[in-house]
């Protein structure tokens, strides 16, 4: 594994960050980490990073204990915090050569970074100049220069506009091919869009570690649908695949069904052949979105 943590305990003072976390990564996993603000997302990530140290438990890096080998575990890891560090009057290669030198590494590296991460065009210019779009690449770049093995991405597309979102996604996903990345993000379509798995914390207690096609998988369709009049139960039946109902209000209706197929355009050829009209009809399904909430506020 990429990356254990187990029964990982860490206190500041008398607030309890984190409770007894434990999970696993391995390599080609994008793993969403998410939680509330305050949640423990980034004293987990820290002591990921080795920042700070677990109270209690145990963190590995690629087999690597943090206790006993933080320097050998450092590198082996990419980080790039919530707020991206960057020297603003350096310009992006001058920038990149002045990390490479930490590592020890050679100018291919980071014309190699620079080309990954779709920089070359912007190379010459000073970072202040840049959109945050192309920051976060600079950031992504530096993280990336040593070819770790593990990416720990904290907020990386906070402030991104529509297009710097998606060339930032599919840049997070081609690197997720080759390396173990754990990402957070409080944007639930990022989660959806570019990870393998998500893991869910609040108050330092770990809720959910699910991967995303089994939350998608389900075939459980619920629909609320309003028809023009109220209508008897025996008619509802009457539709395909309907696993349970439920008449919530006068002619609104709660209906479960079991079906691979979208239900909705079946929900409107029933009424149309009752004489029937939908004046509403809204999805209930439980996506990532809503599970979330569930379990957050649950918490």
């Amino acid at each position: 594994m990429s990356i254990v943590v187990s029964n990982v305990v860490k206190s500041y003072g008398n607030q309890l960050a984190l409770n007894n976390i434990s999970f696993q990564a391995k390599k080609g996993e994008v793993i969403g980490f998410l939680g509330p603000n305050g949640a423990g997302k980034s004293t987990m990530m820290k002591m990921l990073t080795g920042f700070i140290p677990a109270d209690k438990g145990f963190i590995s890096v690629n087999g690597l204990d943090i206790k006993e080998k933080l320097i050998a575990v450092k590198k082996t890891i990419g980080y790039l915090p919530e707020h991206n560090p960057l020297y603003v009057d350096m310009f992006v290669r001058e920038y990149l050569l002045f990390q490479a030198g930490i590592y020890k590494l050679k100018q291919e590296s980071v014309e190699f970074a620079i080309s990954q991460v779709g920089l070359s065009s912007q190379a010459h210019k000073k970072i202040g100049e840049l959109s945050k779009g192309y920051q976060q690449r600079v950031g992504l770049a530096a993280a990336i220069l040593h070819n770790p093995d593990v990416l720990i991405l904290d907020e990386p597309t906070t402030g991104l506009d529509p297009n710097q979102l998606q060339e930032i996604r599919g840049l997070i996903k081609e690197l997720g091919k080759e390396k173990t990345i754990l990402f957070s993000t409080h944007i639930m379509q990022e989660v959806e869009a570019v990870c393998d798995r998500v893991i869910i914390i609040n108050k330092g207690e770990l809720l959910l570690d699910k991967r995303i096609e089994d939350i998608k998988q389900n075939n459980k369709q619920v629909l609320e649908v309003s028809f023009n009049y109220k209508i008897e139960e025996q008619f509802i039946k009457q539709l395909p695949n309907i696993v349970s109902f439920k008449n919530t209000f006068d002619a609104t209706w709660l209906i479960t069904f079991n079906s691979e197929k979208d239900m909705r355009p079946i929900l409107f050829d029933f009424a149309q052949e009752k004489g029937l009209k939908i004046l509403e009809l809204h999805s209930k399904n439980e996506d990532l979105d809503s599970l979330f909430q569930k379990l957050t506020k649950l918490s």
